[in-house]
């Protein structure tokens, strides 16, 4: 059973967002990780890049597959986790801790097109 944790947003490709403020820290969900596999590369995108709710701002890439990354919210990248460089297999460990991905200074906070943690759950 895939962790799902509380206070976090979810998409419906597997990607959560926590919301502070005008900041979202957004990595890949538990079931996400689990189903890529050891993961092996994450391409981050620049800080200062913006990216649209719905849209890819990179991939993940894992031993037998590569997938694209959706942004859950629109704004500007503010942060990358650069550890990832050196290690992306504490997406596997930690995905809602030290192994987030980005963090985006949101253009205008908006839930739309994300779930609860409940719906999330009965969507996997």
């Amino acid at each position: 059973m895939s962790l799902v944790p509380d206070g976090l947003k979810y998409t419906k490709d597997h990607e959560w967002a926590k919301i502070e403020g005008a900041v979202a820290t957004v990595g890949v969900t538990d079931h996400a990780q689990r189903e890529l596999g050891d993961i092996v590369f994450v391409e981050l995108p620049k800080v200062g890049a913006t990216v649209q709710s719905g849209q890819s701002f990179g991939t993940i890439e894992a031993v037998k597959t590569v997938a694209e990354l959706y942004a859950p919210v629109s704004g500007t990248i503010s942060e990358v986790n650069t550890a990832l460089s050196a290690d992306a297999g504490v997406i596997n460990q930690d995905p809602y801790g030290n192994g987030w991905i980005i963090k985006v200074k949101v253009d205008k906070p908006s839930n739309e097109g994300l779930m609860e943690a409940a719906a999330y759950k009965a969507l996997i």
